[in-house]
């Protein structure tokens, strides 16, 4: 008994072992995050939103920014700058 316990809890760690190692990518960004990433304010997100065309998907009231969204604008943003 005292092994089949031994053997699950090693099956345990080794599980939570790959979900640590398993990182998963967002689909969509918040404000904040976008800003993080980003390394600018709230604010300056928010102007880039509706001065400068970033792409942005509402749900109520929550604004979201599509990660893939995100890095097609900053590349067509390089290639015009």
């Amino acid at each position: 008994m005292e092994r089949k316990a031994s053997v699950q809890a090693g099956v345990k760690a080794e599980m939570v072992k790959h979900k640590l190692e398993v990182a998963v990518q967002p689909l969509l960004l918040s404000i904040p995050e976008v800003a993080l990433s980003l390394r600018l304010s709230r604010a300056k997100v928010y102007r880039l939103i509706y001065y400068e065309g970033l792409p942005v998907v509402h749900f109520g009231r929550s604004s979201r920014v599509s990660v893939l969204a995100l890095q097609e604008w900053l590349e067509r943003r390089e290639k015009t700058a």
